[in-house]
Protein backbone atom coordinates (compact mmCIF):
# COMPACT_ATOMS: atom_id res chain seq x y z
CA UNK A 1 0.00 0.00 0.00
CA UNK A 2 1.06 3.25 -0.87
CA UNK A 3 1.71 5.84 1.98
CA UNK A 4 0.76 9.58 2.02
CA UNK A 5 2.74 12.44 2.43
CA UNK A 6 2.18 12.56 6.27
CA UNK A 7 3.52 9.19 6.48
CA UNK A 8 6.61 10.04 4.26
CA UNK A 9 7.11 12.96 6.28
CA UNK A 10 7.14 11.03 9.69
CA UNK A 11 9.29 8.39 7.82
CA UNK A 12 11.95 11.36 7.06
CA UNK A 13 11.94 12.48 10.77
CA UNK A 14 12.62 9.07 11.47
CA UNK A 15 15.82 9.19 10.20
CA UNK A 16 16.36 11.93 12.87
CA UNK A 17 16.28 9.30 15.58
CA UNK A 18 19.51 7.09 17.28
CA UNK A 19 19.82 4.38 19.99
CA UNK A 20 18.87 5.58 22.98
CA UNK A 21 17.63 8.87 22.09
CA UNK A 22 14.76 10.06 24.71
CA UNK A 23 12.30 11.99 22.16
CA UNK A 24 9.07 13.61 22.61
CA UNK A 25 6.31 13.22 19.57
CA UNK A 26 3.54 15.85 19.34
CA UNK A 27 0.15 15.83 18.86
CA UNK A 28 -0.41 15.32 14.73
CA UNK A 29 2.00 14.15 12.13
CA UNK A 30 4.51 13.75 14.67
CA UNK A 31 2.97 11.00 16.28
CA UNK A 32 3.36 9.06 13.05
CA UNK A 33 6.85 8.92 13.59
CA UNK A 34 7.02 5.91 15.81
CA UNK A 35 5.59 3.54 13.30
CA UNK A 36 8.86 3.99 11.21
CA UNK A 37 11.66 4.35 13.83
CA UNK A 38 14.38 1.49 13.18
CA UNK A 39 14.20 -1.61 15.23
CA UNK A 40 17.76 -1.53 15.21
CA UNK A 41 17.02 0.87 17.60
CA UNK A 42 15.94 2.02 21.10
CA UNK A 43 13.82 4.82 21.68
CA UNK A 44 12.53 6.27 24.62
CA UNK A 45 9.61 8.31 23.80
CA UNK A 46 8.28 10.95 26.54
CA UNK A 47 4.90 11.42 27.15
CA UNK A 48 4.11 14.66 29.27
CA UNK A 49 1.40 12.79 31.50
CA UNK A 50 4.08 11.06 33.18
CA UNK A 51 5.62 8.26 31.10
CA UNK A 52 9.02 7.36 29.85
CA UNK A 53 9.61 4.30 27.42
CA UNK A 54 5.94 5.25 25.31
CA UNK A 55 5.53 2.89 22.51
CA UNK A 56 2.88 2.67 19.56
CA UNK A 57 -1.08 3.20 19.83
CA UNK A 58 -2.59 0.36 20.98
CA UNK A 59 -4.39 -2.28 18.40
CA UNK A 60 -8.40 -1.67 18.74
CA UNK A 61 -9.25 -4.26 21.30
CA UNK A 62 -5.98 -4.15 23.32
CA UNK A 63 -6.11 -1.00 25.09
CA UNK A 64 -5.59 -0.34 28.17
CA UNK A 65 -7.51 2.39 30.07
CA UNK A 66 -5.16 3.35 32.55
CA UNK A 67 -2.37 3.46 29.80
CA UNK A 68 -2.89 6.70 27.73
CA UNK A 69 -0.54 9.09 26.24
CA UNK A 70 -0.84 12.89 27.15
CA UNK A 71 -3.63 13.35 24.68
CA UNK A 72 -5.54 10.63 26.18
CA UNK A 73 -4.89 8.15 23.11
CA UNK A 74 -4.38 4.10 24.13
CA UNK A 75 -0.65 3.59 24.16
CA UNK A 76 1.91 0.08 24.51
CA UNK A 77 4.86 0.55 26.58
CA UNK A 78 8.69 -0.69 25.59
CA UNK A 79 10.41 -3.05 28.34
CA UNK A 80 12.11 -0.98 31.00
CA UNK A 81 9.07 1.93 30.45
CA UNK A 82 8.44 4.19 33.49
CA UNK A 83 6.05 6.22 34.94
CA UNK A 84 6.24 9.03 37.32
CA UNK A 85 3.53 12.03 38.01
CA UNK A 86 3.34 15.25 35.86
CA UNK A 87 5.55 17.30 38.31
CA UNK A 88 8.31 15.06 37.66
CA UNK A 89 7.57 14.68 34.18
CA UNK A 90 8.10 18.67 33.51
CA UNK A 91 11.33 18.76 35.40
CA UNK A 92 12.42 16.22 32.91
CA UNK A 93 11.72 18.69 29.95
CA UNK A 94 13.07 21.74 32.25
CA UNK A 95 16.30 20.32 32.90
CA UNK A 96 16.54 20.08 29.34
CA UNK A 97 16.79 15.89 29.19
CA UNK A 98 14.46 15.71 26.32
CA UNK A 99 16.98 14.95 23.11
CA UNK A 100 14.32 15.84 20.41
CA UNK A 101 11.03 17.31 20.76
CA UNK A 102 9.33 16.87 17.06
CA UNK A 103 6.48 19.45 17.05
CA UNK A 104 3.92 20.77 14.74
CA UNK A 105 3.49 24.22 13.88
CA UNK A 106 1.18 27.01 12.56
CA UNK A 107 3.83 29.26 11.55
CA UNK A 108 7.59 29.18 11.77
CA UNK A 109 9.77 32.25 11.39
CA UNK A 110 13.01 32.89 9.85
CA UNK A 111 14.85 33.04 13.01
CA UNK A 112 12.85 29.79 14.46
CA UNK A 113 10.37 31.42 16.32
CA UNK A 114 7.31 29.03 16.36
CA UNK A 115 3.37 29.99 16.64
CA UNK A 116 1.81 26.33 17.19
CA UNK A 117 -0.95 26.60 19.87
CA UNK A 118 -3.75 29.21 18.70
CA UNK A 119 -5.64 30.49 16.33
CA UNK A 120 -7.04 34.12 17.85
CA UNK A 121 -10.73 33.46 17.83
CA UNK A 122 -10.72 29.84 17.34
CA UNK A 123 -11.24 27.17 20.06
CA UNK A 124 -8.35 26.95 22.77
CA UNK A 125 -7.78 23.77 24.41
CA UNK A 126 -4.58 24.88 25.81
CA UNK A 127 -0.87 25.23 25.12
CA UNK A 128 0.12 21.97 27.05
CA UNK A 129 3.42 21.12 27.39
CA UNK A 130 4.53 22.73 23.73
CA UNK A 131 6.12 26.02 25.64
CA UNK A 132 8.04 23.65 27.84
CA UNK A 133 9.28 21.36 24.96
CA UNK A 134 10.18 24.31 22.97
CA UNK A 135 12.31 25.80 24.96
CA UNK A 136 13.94 23.26 26.81
CA UNK A 137 14.45 20.14 24.17
CA UNK A 138 18.27 19.75 23.07
CA UNK A 139 16.49 20.35 19.49
CA UNK A 140 13.84 20.76 17.91
CA UNK A 141 12.22 19.28 14.75
CA UNK A 142 8.86 20.86 13.10
CA UNK A 143 6.87 18.62 11.18
CA UNK A 144 4.01 20.82 9.24
CA UNK A 145 2.63 21.36 5.45
CA UNK A 146 4.24 24.05 3.79
CA UNK A 147 1.35 26.18 3.12
CA UNK A 148 -2.22 26.21 5.50
CA UNK A 149 -5.22 25.25 4.49
CA UNK A 150 -5.64 28.73 2.60
CA UNK A 151 -2.77 28.17 0.76
CA UNK A 152 -0.75 30.68 2.67
CA UNK A 153 3.04 30.22 3.76
CA UNK A 154 3.60 29.07 7.26
CA UNK A 155 7.10 29.41 6.73
CA UNK A 156 7.59 33.45 7.20
CA UNK A 157 10.23 36.32 7.80
CA UNK A 158 7.97 36.94 11.19
CA UNK A 159 5.04 35.09 13.13
CA UNK A 160 1.80 36.51 12.55
CA UNK A 161 0.74 34.07 15.41
CA UNK A 162 0.90 34.03 18.83
CA UNK A 163 4.00 32.61 19.86
CA UNK A 164 5.06 29.46 21.85
CA UNK A 165 8.71 30.35 22.17
CA UNK A 166 11.27 31.94 20.15
CA UNK A 167 14.43 31.36 18.50
CA UNK A 168 13.57 27.28 18.80
CA UNK A 169 13.13 25.74 15.85
CA UNK A 170 16.21 24.15 14.31
CA UNK A 171 14.77 21.93 11.04
CA UNK A 172 11.75 22.02 9.56
CA UNK A 173 10.10 19.12 7.84
CA UNK A 174 7.33 19.57 5.30
CA UNK A 175 5.22 18.24 2.62
CA UNK A 176 7.44 19.18 -0.34
CA UNK A 177 11.07 20.02 1.63
CA UNK A 178 12.93 19.81 4.36
CA UNK A 179 14.68 23.08 5.05
CA UNK A 180 17.26 23.81 8.30
CA UNK A 181 16.74 27.20 10.38
CA UNK A 182 20.55 28.70 10.39
CA UNK A 183 21.77 32.28 11.47
CA UNK A 184 21.27 33.58 8.18
CA UNK A 185 17.41 32.41 8.25
CA UNK A 186 16.18 29.35 6.09
CA UNK A 187 18.33 27.22 4.32
CA UNK A 188 16.69 24.12 1.96
CA UNK A 189 18.64 20.92 1.79
CA UNK A 190 16.05 18.57 0.92
CA UNK A 191 13.11 18.14 -1.31
CA UNK A 192 10.68 14.53 -1.68
CA UNK A 193 10.94 13.18 -4.91
CA UNK A 194 8.43 15.82 -7.82
CA UNK A 195 8.42 18.92 -5.98
CA UNK A 196 11.18 21.40 -7.20
CA UNK A 197 13.04 24.78 -6.01
CA UNK A 198 10.83 26.75 -7.92
CA UNK A 199 7.74 25.73 -5.99
CA UNK A 200 9.81 26.17 -2.57
CA UNK A 201 10.06 29.45 -3.13
CA UNK A 202 6.78 30.00 -4.18
CA UNK A 203 5.54 28.71 -0.85
CA UNK A 204 7.85 30.13 1.42
CA UNK A 205 7.15 33.70 2.51
CA UNK A 206 10.82 34.94 3.72
CA UNK A 207 14.22 34.83 2.68
CA UNK A 208 15.46 31.18 1.37
CA UNK A 209 18.84 29.64 0.35
CA UNK A 210 19.44 27.09 -1.27
CA UNK A 211 22.29 24.16 -0.34
CA UNK A 212 24.75 23.38 -3.23
CA UNK A 213 23.67 19.33 -2.83
CA UNK A 214 20.20 19.31 -2.41
CA UNK A 215 18.67 15.35 -1.61
CA UNK A 216 16.15 14.49 -3.28
CA UNK A 217 14.03 12.19 -0.67
CA UNK A 218 12.88 8.88 -2.55
CA UNK A 219 11.20 6.09 -0.44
Amino acid sequence: MALGMKDLMAMRAAEEMWDGAVVNLGFGIPQRIASFVSSELTIFTHAENGVLGAGARAEIGKEDKDLIDAGGEPITVIPGASFFDSADSFALIRSGKIDISFLGALEISETGDLANWMIPGGSIPGMGGAMDLARHAKKVIVLTTHTNKRGEPKLKKCCDLPLTATSCVSRIITDIAVIEVTPDGFLLTEMFDGHDVREVLEKTDAALKIADNIRIIQY
